[in-house]
């Protein structure tokens, strides 16, 4: 029989869903709405249900199928937005949308997630607290250096009261590290390397679990560390990186930042790219590769990290 792939568009009170066959239904994003929703796609037996990461709104439906055992994948927007164009899709419904994301799923086939249980879960929405926190505390600094005289002592104790919060959520998150067997000894073989502190660690613990489990230059691709060749003909372009997780991405290079300053390995590294001529952005890049590969195989080897002799 034919596969059977399912796009459902998420909005705050609406899913729009339609299938590869041609079939397309309505349901509110509400409990009563995703029982609905499974309802009717068990019957389907699909292949993959997939939905594009909506800041949020996805979550409560990718559980439900999730829990019941319905083969469900999160994709990025961007990618689907590509798809639709080179399809000649212009035009943008939320009907014409759960189409174009069925149409993407049966041609990518994306990897289906298993549901992150509940400690992962907590982890995460700490990770995504700590991150909005930190913003709010950037844009309310940046608010002082211009503010009138009336309005900055509001603005300060603005930035006090995040500066708790912020000291409490990064209690929580170590303790929930702590008390977790299996992410305690991957905190600790992460931060034996200088330039990983609690920041670094937490975040690759809870947006990088496949840390560990592939090979070097696939992990390397899925963060997006991976230079991609610009050429067309006889032009020959820098070769730039994109795509991949950015948010793990801007804590890598936070890290590769401070291992520079810190790390024998990395800082020799950095050295002989400079010294070969590499501009200082290429030979940061370069080394957040090789950190990123070598936390890589430490937690594969379960091996904590070592200085070489030859450093």
């Amino acid at each position: 029989m034919e596969e059977l792939f399912i796009g459902i568009d998420v909005a705050k009170d609406t899913l729009e869903v339609a299938t590869t066959r041609g079939k397309r239904r309505s349901f509110p994003n509400s409990e009563e709405g995703r029982s609905q929703l499974e309802a009717w796609i068990r019957p389907l037996d699909p292949t993959l249900v997939v939905l594009e990461a909506t800041g949020g709104y996805e979550f409560p439906v990718v559980e439900h199928l999730a829990i019941t055992a319905i083969p469900v994948a999160v994709v990025n927007p961007r990618p689907v937005r590509d798809f639709a164009r080179a399809l000649g899709k212009l035009a943008k419904t939320d009907t014409i949308d759960a189409s174009t994301i069925a149409q993407f799923a049966l041609a990518v086939r994306p990897e289906p997630r298993p549901l992150k249980d509940v400690q992962a879960q907590q982890l995460e929405a700490l990770i995504t607290r700590r991150k909005q926190l930190v913003e709010m505390i950037t844009a309310e600094k940046n608010r002082l250096g211009t503010a009138k005289q009336w309005v900055k002592e509001d603005i300060q104790a603005t930035i006090e009261w995040l500066d708790q919060s912020l000291e409490k959520i990064n209690k929580e998150i170590a303790d929930l590290i702590r008390n977790s067997p299996l992410w305690r000894e991957k905190d600790a073989l992460l931060r034996s390397v200088k330039g990983v502190g609690p920041v670094t660690s937490s975040s690759l613990l809870c947006d990088l679990p496949e840390l560990g489990t592939l090979n070097r230059q696939k992990i390397a691709a899925l963060v997006g560390v991976v230079p991609f060749n610009r050429d067309s003909g006889k032009v020959r372009g820098r070769r730039e990186i994109w795509g991949g997780r950015s948010y793990v991405r801007s804590i890598l290079y936070m890290a590769t930042l401070s291992a520079i300053q810190s790390n024998p390995v990395i800082r020799s590294f950095y050295q002989r790219l400079l010294g070969k001529g590499k501009r200082p952005k290429v030979a940061i890049v370069a080394c957040m590769r090789k950190l990123l590969v070598i936390l890589n195989a430490m937690v594969r080897t379960n091996t904590a990290f070592q200085v070489p002799s030859w450093v």
